[in-house]
């Protein structure tokens, strides 16, 4: 059990007594040895094994962090002999210095003091440290409406709660969940590890699979929502249709659509924005579309009803979402063709199918900091160790497809995996490799793609659709292809806030602040001229080299949280960003990504980049560093009222 002492800004880890040892020693066998050395110090005391164990991985080289197979044996046989029936800690909070060894440790890779904060934040051992001075509680009546109930918007309507705002929650659907109550299609999972892809103030010992299905990441959060009590703060089956700031009543009118039809105002002190950008399902225009006999369907609009055993299938895409359903589907159908524009990098992970084993779960429950620390190693080599990969070394990329010779080490991991998983078929290989760097558009995680159109009756086109008929359609390199069924996996239209009608102050619409597809805001959240709106997931705030979603709402929310404890603090009623500091900071933006592939693409297409070709999506920063930007807003770069 875990539970927050509010003494010191630290989770405090019950002991656990009465083991059985059979339990212990199953959990042993099957627990990271990184994660269970480091948890093993914190147990006993035994800062000695630091030392002792790094000294003898020294004498290996290893990839991602991975124990040789002699040092996990001894560090299982170490736990085995050390631990009885009582695990009491012995160290709860060790210092800066301490931990930071133990991440070494844990990780098995330098871990530079800088990464300290941010890495006990993140792995589950502190709450996110209140920064701004907490003397005074906020109104009775100050009132944040939140616009959505994902990811983001449950965790701001907790972290709000937790810092005494009232808050209400307005959802469009009739359930929360956001992307995964939405994608329900064959195959719909997360492609980040189950451990890490969670709050970090909620973690889940019970995650059936290293990378979660949707179900299950939706159940999660179903879980989330009942845990912290939010369900009677959530409207859902109501649409927002506008925000306007009323500069006299310093307030926002916001007008809604209930699930009876009737529209209404609330007022809210702020607003909170946390719709995501990927919202609306991108269909193609095809000529003919109306005239097909058989069914047709978009990813994000999957109908369960439709059979497709047996049927003529065909998938426009190969993105994240393309793959899974692919694999998912190829043995019901008679026919698969898989139609694509441009390939993705495909990367092999061989946990994306893996079941947690029970003895990793025992260990994640019982073990005390275990959890903490395996969610640590999990977010280690999936964060910031990715981002000098899509740095540009201009040198390098003017001879080469890849970018850099870090950039290239990924090519090559991607290019060998694609020969061994397509060894025989050359004509699959020539089709699925890209002509542009990694990380220029989304890297995917193969969860049986490769396999599946290596069967007799699927095949591969490198194409796109020219016309569609009753009973099937026309490739743009003139081929006909009989189909009952087709699926758009094309994604969704990149949309920042375009659905909703946003005035600020002075009558000025978001719409038209942002007009030509290049939206702007101070640190990808605050936007001059609009008081206490605080968009999530804004433009430029996307993690594309590591980390994930989660960690991104969870810097935001911090963010605000601690503005509005600001003016609550001061006695002010409103702040937004000066245009000063907001054109500063996104001119820093656009020099950090000039230097990199996510905005010299090479051939990539893609939503990273807007129609001008202006990296909009992605943050340049490391997340360690936009972390620490987030902290707490600079006064100097607001106006407060």
């Amino acid at each position: 059990m875990t539970v927050i002492n509010h003494d010191q800004p630290t989770y405090v880890v019950a002991p656990v007594a009465g083991i059985d040892r059979a339990d212990l020693v199953a959990a042993i066998d099957v627990a990271d040895p990184g994660a269970l050395l480091a948890a093993l110090v914190q147990l006993t005391g035994d800062t000695g094994l630091i030392d002792e164990f790094a000294g003898k991985l020294a004498a290996y080289e290893s990839a991602l962090g991975a124990y040789p197979d002699p040092v996990a044996a001894e560090v299982r046989d170490r736990a085995r002999r050390m631990l009885g029936e009582e695990l009491v800690p012995r160290i709860t909070a060790p210092d800066d210095e301490l931990f930071r060894r133990l991440a070494e440790i844990c990780v098995n890779d330098t871990v530079d003091a800088e990464f300290v904060a941010h890495l006990r934040e993140q792995a589950g051992f502190e709450p996110a440290r209140r920064v701004v001075p907490v003397t005074r509680r906020p109104p009775e009546d100050f009132t944040v409406a939140i616009i959505g109930a994902g990811m983001i918007g449950l965790n701001a309507a907790i972290k709000l709660g937790e810092a005494g705002f009232r808050y209400q929650v307005f959802e469009e659907r009739d359930e929360l969940g956001g992307t995964w109550s939405r994608n329900i299609y064959p195959g719909a999972a997360v492609d980040t590890p189950s451990h890490f892809y969670s709050y970090s103030f909620e973690l889940n010992p019970s995650w059936s699979k290293y990378y979660p299905t949707g179900p299950e990441y939706l159940d999660y959060l179903r879980g989330v929502a009942g845990k912290y009590g939010l369900l009677p703060h959530l409207a859902f089956s109501t649409k927002v249709l506008g925000c306007a700031w009323d500069e006299q009543r310093q307030e926002w009118d916001i007008t809604v659509r209930a699930a009876d039809g009737t529209v209404r105002t609330h007022r809210a002190n702020a607003v909170v924005t946390a719709t995501g950008v990927l919202n609306a399902a991108s269909i193609p225009e095809i000529k003919g579309a109306d005239t097909f006999r058989g069914e047709i369907m978009h990813t994000a609009q999957w109908r369960p009803d439709v059979d497709l055993r047996g049927k003529r299938v065909v998938v426009l895409g190969t993105g994240c979402t393309s793959v899974q359903v692919v694999a998912s589907i190829a043995d019901q159908v008679n026919a698969l063709h898989v139609v694509l524009r441009q390939p993705h990098w495909l990367i092999p992970e061989r946990n994306v199918f893996a079941e947690v084993p029970d003895g990793m779960k025992w260990a994640l429950t019982n073990i005390p900091y275990f959890h903490q620390w395996f969610r640590l190693k999990s977010y280690w080599w999936a964060a910031d160790k990715g981002w000098p990969v899509a740095r540009i070394d201009p040198d390098w990329y003017a001879t080469h497809v890849s970018a850099s010779p870090a950039n290239d080490a990924v090519m090559q991991f991607c290019l060998s995996y694609l020969d061994r998983a397509l060894a025989g078929r050359p004509d699959l290989k020539e089709k699925l490799t890209p002509d542009f760097p990694p990380f220029a558009k989304r890297i995917v995680k193969d969860p049986g793609f490769l396999d599946a159109i290596q069967r007799d009756h699927v095949s591969v086109h490198r194409a796109s659709f020219a016309e569609i008929r009753p009973d099937g359609f026309v490739t743009t390199d003139g081929e006909f292809l009989e189909a009952d069924v087709i699926i758009w996996a094309t994604g969704f239209k990149l949309e920042y806030l375009g659905f909703l009608d946003i005035t600020g102050r002075d009558g000025v619409k978001l719409a038209d602040a942002w007009a030509g597809q290049d939206p702007r805001a101070y640190l990808g959240i605050t936007v001059p001229g609009f008081p206490n709106l605080f968009v999530t997931a804004g433009p430029n705030a996307a993690p594309n080299h590591g980390g994930g979603h989660n960690i991104t709402s969870e810097e935001h929310v911090h963010y605000i949280v601690e503005s509005l404890q600001h003016l609550v603090e001061n006695g002010y009623t409103a702040m937004e960003p000066t245009t000063a500091a907001t054109d500063d900071y996104n001119r820093r933006v656009d020099e950090a990504l000039d230097e990199t592939v996510w905005q010299h693409a090479g051939t990539a297409n893609g939503y990273y980049r807007n129609s001008s070709g202006r990296a909009w999506v992605t943050c340049p920063w490391r997340l360690v560093d936009y972390w620490t930007m987030l902290r707490a807003p600079e006064p100097r770069d607001y106006h407060f009222t």
